[in-house]
């Protein structure tokens, strides 16, 4: 009887061997980090109070506008001195020093471009 326990612990204790890389921690790893949040091929705005928004240019005369709400095209406007866009009330106005986002009553004001020199 005895010599018929021993082979049956000698495989348990190899397969619990095998078991090592289980991680049970239910919060991830402690040393894993966090992807880019950044659009491919788009520019990064960070705004007075801390918001952002994204702005990739696209075929036309147009852009896309990567804001935390929502993603929408937005066409360029005639007769607008400068780079600005829009639709319905959404107005976005891009200048060397910066831009300018107005979607009443939402305001993006004081916006640089990330990594632009000050």
């Amino acid at each position: 009887m005895r010599r018929a326990r021993t082979p049956i612990f000698l495989c348990l204790a190899a397969l619990l061997s095998g078991c090592g890389g289980i991680n049970l921690w239910p919060f991830g790893e402690p040393r894993a980090t966090e992807a880019s949040r950044k659009p491919a091929n788009a520019a990064e705005y960070q705004c007075e109070g801390g918001k952002q928004f994204y702005v990739r240019t696209l075929d036309a005369g147009a852009v896309w506008l990567i804001a935390p709400d929502r993603e929408i095209r937005l066409e360029k406007l005639a007769g607008s001195t400068g780079t600005a866009y829009g639709v319905g009330k959404l107005r976005l106005e891009l200048a060397e020093q910066g831009a300018t986002l107005l979607d009443p009553p939402a305001q993006y004001l004081g916006c640089k471009r990330a990594g632009a020199r000050s």
